[in-house]
């Protein structure tokens, strides 16, 4: 039995109706879980109706009926039990007129709200009883549907052909697992979370199977350390024992404990023979590229060459820029490879690479070109890791022999989210800012104010500073969002006629995005109306003002991002949110005015959106479960990981005969899947 159409009652039709929903086998419905439970067992009488937010179940007879035929039917019917009464309204149900009446025994279910005294339910669900008839009610399941597939539908197909789909069914969890844990087995497990008998039988099936899909990511992640571990060898490199001093001399203030503590973290990766493969967060100014630069001083020290790689030519422009008068005076010399470069400078720079002249090579996508050789390589730097594909990074990493890898990102992505998702890589944080960071002055506008928020760069504009304008779509859209181009025309033409106005957005050819940006940062533009293609990197010390149009379209931890363009110099620096006229979304926004810690707002972004919606993280094909939620399952999460951990340690190939089914769950799992192909 390999397609839908092999079970009863499912033709072609339903079975494209299921296709849309992603169910495409058996075992796809079998694995389409409901995402809640109507409980229509527990009756409340009519008296206490109302006290509860959520639906609630009533059963009584009805005392009359009224029915009005308008474009909209609406059937009301006044019910009573023993208790007392209440009105039932049934919205657009033309089938039933006529079909209600008086003297009749229903059960309904439905929101209540009183007003005046009169109890009223809108009624999602009923059904008639018999006059003797004794309630009897069950948990119904509630599954993703659509519009050409109602949850009801599901139900009764899964209904009729449970008893055949549970026998298809594998249980990939080892026995010594599931009974360590006391799950029931993994047929009773998929009645339970289809047909539950009780709250709890349903909830104690689900966490089986959020266990399971959080299983095979962590299983994916400790194989992936395990083959680093055990694989090819790295070139383990010597710390001499003076270098941090020789580091620290060459700098023109102190190290933050945080700095020290990650330096010290990536050196003794370094210096072990297994490639190092750590990912370093950390927030907007926390000092990544000085830790960089302290792990490309250790490779120097031990005769290798490094090779950092950013997702634009500006940003690996910066990092050149920054990382040059760090290094030069420890006699390390940086080379660009960019792609703007002439044909005589980059084979220039391909020489003193070769050569191994060149200790650093600091380049954009150019890197990868064929012809780029290294005498040898002996660390790879990307930053903003996830803006490069597994293929891309694997290809630089495979000019060295086995190189030792650092991956950077300003995203501060929350603990929850970072020892899930970035579960094969160790971790470093930079959770403290420099002394001396001038604080960004943060405010929330209605709509309605935004000349008041444009006078306000006219001002900084007048003063010499230059200001950044984000907006969120490139054209006008039938959506209400504000178009970039439609904004840079009408603030180039009014508002700001006088002043040098430039525009980006990702539309433009790379050579155009860095033609705009290198006016701005030489300050020849005074406002740059922008998307968020500026989120990341750059480093314009003379601009002072951020404007984010429709705010309220971001999550808090993008708009922190874009905040972070602000506030590079010593002038103060501000950011004004600009949201509509009502009060929710300014609301939500107003966490950004009280907090500048990246985690904290990456945290209160992840409690609010959800993982799937992080940035940087759904794209990564990482987060895409069935059932489990890395926020509200944690703990669950943390459970599978140790179990992960353990059964690695003792079958790390997973040959054994009871692990052969994570193999299959590893291969079955689209989040394990990606992890292993990560790099």
């Amino acid at each position: 039995m390999s397609t839908l159409t092999d079970l009863g009652g499912i033709g072609k039709e339903l079975a494209a109706r299921f296709d849309e929903l992603g169910v495409r086998t058996p075992l796809d419905l079998l694995n389409h879980f409901p995402f809640r439970y109507d409980d229509l067992r527990i009756v409340t009488p009519a008296a206490e109706l109302g006290r509860s937010e959520s639906e609630e179940n009533a059963v009584g007879s009805i005392v009359r009926v009224r029915e009005r035929r308008a474009r909209l039917p609406i059937i009301e019917a006044e019910i009573e039990d023993d208790t007392g009464r209440f009105i039932a309204t049934w919205f657009g149900r033309a089938y039933l007129i006529g079909a209600l009446r008086q003297g009749q025994r229903v059960f309904v279910r439905g929101r209540v709200t009183k007003m005046r005294g009169v109890t009223a339910m809108n009624v999602m669900l009923h059904r008639s009883l018999d006059d003797r008839e004794r309630y009897r009610g069950e948990i119904v399941p509630v599954y993703p549907a659509t519009k050409r597939l109602t949850s009801r539908k599901i139900r009764q197909v899964l209904m009729r052909n449970l008893d055949r789909l549970v026998d298809l069914a594998d249980d990939p969890l080892p026995q010594s697992v599931a009974r360590s844990l006391r799950f029931s087995a993994a047929d009773k497990a998929y009645r339970d979370i289809h047909v539950p008998e009780t709250p709890d039988a349903a909830a104690s099936a689900r966490k089986r199977f959020i266990f399971t899909e959080f299983l095979s990511l962590a299983l994916a992640a400790q194989l992936k350390r395990a083959e680093r571990e055990t694989g090819e060898k790295a070139k383990a490199l010597k710390r001499p024992g003076n270098l941090l001093a020789e580091f620290e001399r060459n700098l023109p203030f102190d190290l933050t404990q945080a700095q020290r503590s990650t330096i010290d973290e990536i050196w003794r990766d370094m210096a072990r023979d297994a490639p190092m493969n750590r990912l370093l967060q950390g927030d907007v100014g926390s000092g990544k590229t000085l830790v960089a630069a302290a792990a490309i001083l250790m490779a120097a020290r031990n005769g290798v060459q490094s090779a950092l790689m950013a997702p634009t030519e500006i940003l690996a422009a910066q990092h050149a820029a920054k990382l040059a008068p760090l290094l030069l005076p420890l006699g390390i010399t940086v080379e660009a490879v960019f792609g703007s470069q002439t044909g005589r400078e980059r084979e220039a720079a391909k020489r003193k690479l070769a050569s191994g002249e060149a200790r650093l090579a600091v380049g954009t996508h150019a890197l990868l070109t064929e012809g780029v050789d290294f005498a040898q390589l002996g660390l790879v730097i990307i930053d903003e890791q996830h803006r490069f594909g597994v293929e891309q990074r694997a290809k630089l990493r495979a000019k060295g022999l086995w190189p030792h890898t650092l991956h950077m990102t300003a995203t501060p992505i929350p603990r929850t989210l970072a020892q899930s998702v970035y579960a094969d890589l160790d971790l470093s944080v930079l959770d403290e800012l420099p002394p001396g960071r001038t604080p960004i002055e943060t405010f929330t506008l209605r709509r309605s104010r935004l000349a008041k928020a444009y006078e306000f760069v006219r001002l900084n504009a007048q003063n010499a500073a230059q200001a950044y304008i984000v907006a969120p779509a490139i054209e006008e859209s039938e959506f209400g969002t504000t178009s970039v181009t439609a904004e840079y025309e009408r603030l180039r033409q009014a508002e700001f006629a006088d002043l040098r106005v430039g525009l980006l957005h990702g539309r433009l050819t790379p050579r155009e995005k860095d033609e705009v940006m290198a006016r701005f940062v030489s300050g020849t533009l005074d406002v740059l109306v922008s998307t968020t293609v500026i989120e990341v990197g750059v480093d314009v010390s003379n601009a002072t003002v951020m404007v984010v149009l429709d705010a309220h379209r971001y999550g808090l931890a993008q708009l922190h991002q874009l905040r972070g363009r602000v506030g590079r110099g010593a002038a103060r620096s501000y950011c004004l949110l600009i949201a509509p006229d009502e009060a929710g979304e300014l609301e939500r926004l107003a966490f950004l005015t009280q907090s500048s810690d990246g985690f904290e707002i990456a945290e209160e972004d992840l409690r609010q959106r959800g993982p799937g919606q992080f940035a940087g993280t759904a794209q990564s094909g990482l987060v895409n479960f069935k059932v489990a939620d890395l926020v509200r399952d944690i703990d669950i999460y943390r459970a599978a990981k140790r179990c992960a951990e353990e059964i690695v340690e003792r079958d790390p190939r997973l040959e054994k005969a009871e692990n052969r089914g994570l193999a299959d769950l590893l291969e079955a799992q689209p989040s394990a899947r990606a992890m292993l192909a990560s790099s």
